[in-house]
């Protein structure tokens, strides 16, 4: 452990991807600042369209609308230059433990994914584990082949970015 965070404060956060089985692939990264503020910014729209479009997909953030509760929806709209029409992305929230977990469904075809975020909190700092659950293998390999689970690395540095201007983002 003590090698992994001397790692990370001469070369910065490190974000891991790992395919853990033919239907699921895990996402791990450290973020500096406490967990409840990690969670905010994945549960407030204002926050999060500050962050989850990777910049260099060309993507715009068009409107978010999160009703994060279990039960409640999610839609978050996204433009491209090269769509005639804008991307919608939604789905359900199943769990919400603030600030320590969230599970949601992603609906928008017929092979989506459940993704389940966990939020640990140590020493002042986040451990976010991303587990994203597909029906089949098939999916997983469309969503690995799409590019889609290549952007977290990117997003977590806007992440990173967008923590460390936020008050207490900072302190324990």
């Amino acid at each position: 452990m003590d090698a992994q965070r001397a790692s990370e404060q001469t070369q910065g956060p490190i974000t891991t991807t790992d395919r853990r089985s033919e239907r699921e692939v895990v996402v791990t990264r450290t973020f500096n600042g406490p967990a409840h503020i990690v969670f905010d910014a994945w549960t407030k729209p204002e926050l999060l369209m500050k962050w989850w479009t990777p910049k260099s997909f060309g993507i715009t953030f068009i409107s978010c609308e999160a009703g994060v509760r279990a039960g409640g929806t999610y839609r978050f709209v996204f433009g491209h230059p090269d769509f005639d029409q804008p991307m919608a992305f939604f789905g359900r929230y199943l769990e919400v433990e603030p600030p320590r977990r969230l599970v949601w469904t992603n609906e928008e075809g017929e092979e989506g994914s459940v993704t389940t975020v966990t939020f640990e909190e140590r020493d002042g700092k986040t451990l976010l584990v991303l587990h994203d659950l597909y029906p089949s293998k098939a999916a997983l390999d469309e969503a690995m082949a799409s590019g889609g689970i290549g952007g977290f690395p990117e997003q977590f540095e806007q992440l990173d970015i967008l923590l460390g201007s936020l008050p207490s983002a900072g302190s324990a």
